[in-house]
């Protein structure tokens, strides 16, 4: 029982990580079902289950803060189909190819590549960049094929929605403004969260776990994570951006940090 109510707390906080950031949610779920549930003598192979759950708890996350920045009007319609269609694409290569990979080598993976998302938050905070007007960002259709296709392969890989690269891609490539990047992320990774989602659980059983393991991990973390994202992204739309990337760097530095044994 204690189990269970702290992975509805997780699945709380991931979510209001998720909306707050327009990131999924994975990054703190990852390292949290690693720090809670892991025991002496688990199979490291046990980091597939929970990239399956996590990127099926994902959908639940994205899609309640996708609907919030939607009537905030943050959302760049003009981005998305490009964007969806590229990343809901290439995330069953990156799913297929995380199911040749051994389960520690994916944990470290993910937990360099959130220490790096850090860094990249810090330097953001620290280089003091005005924020782009809303609007004047205009990438090229290229150039959208390019982050969708980089996002999509990342998810898959890590078990990630994508918006933890897709959020700074549109910023600092596409020159969009930090809670229009969020709220277009949050309405594509919803999507490409559920084909990869889909992907992963098929493929379960043959990493050695059921989808009923699955199952029961997403019941827990699901519910919560929707009451938390819904209020992640009210508080995107509220919050002063340094407060939000700061709060964002905090929480991940200790997640790599878990996910990498080092705490």
């Amino acid at each position: 029982m204690t189990d269970v109510i702290l992975i509805l707390m997780l699945g709380f906080l991931a979510g209001a990580l998720g909306g707050l950031a327009g990131v999924g949610g994975s990054m703190l779920m990852l390292p949290g079902l690693h720090f809670l549930l892991d025991r002496p003598g688990i199979s490291p192979e046990v980091h597939h289950l929970y990239m399956a759950a996590a990127l099926v708890t994902n959908i639940f996350v994205a899609l309640p803060a996708a609907i919030q920045h939607g009537r905030a009007g943050a959302v760049r319609r003009d981005l998305v189909p490009t964007l969806l269609i590229s990343s809901m694409t290439v995330i069953v290569v990156g799913v297929l190819l995380s199911n040749v990979i051994k389960g520690d080598s994916l944990r470290l993976g993910l937990a360099c590549f959130i220490a790096a998302y850090c860094v990249f938050n810090v330097w953001r905070v620290f280089r003091k960049t005005a924020d782009p007007a809303a609007g004047t960002g205009k990438p090229s259709t290229g150039s959208l094929w390019c982050y969708g296709g980089a996002t999509g392969l990342i998810g898959g890989l890590l078990g990630l929605g994508g918006g933890v690269l897709l959020v700074p891609v549109l910023q600092i490539l596409g020159r969009v403004g930090l809670r229009e990047s969020i709220a277009t992320s949050s309405s594509v990774i919803w999507l490409t969260a559920l084909v990869g989602a889909t992907l992963k659980v098929a493929t379960i059983g043959g990493l050695g776990f059921s989808i009923l393991e699955v199952g029961k991990l997403v019941a827990c973390l699901a519910p919560t994570a929707v009451v938390g994202s819904i209020i992640g992204a009210k508080l995107t739309h509220a919050l002063p951006l340094t407060a939000v990337r700061l709060a964002i760097t905090g929480v991940l530095i200790v997640a790599a940090l878990k996910l990498a044994d080092l705490i």
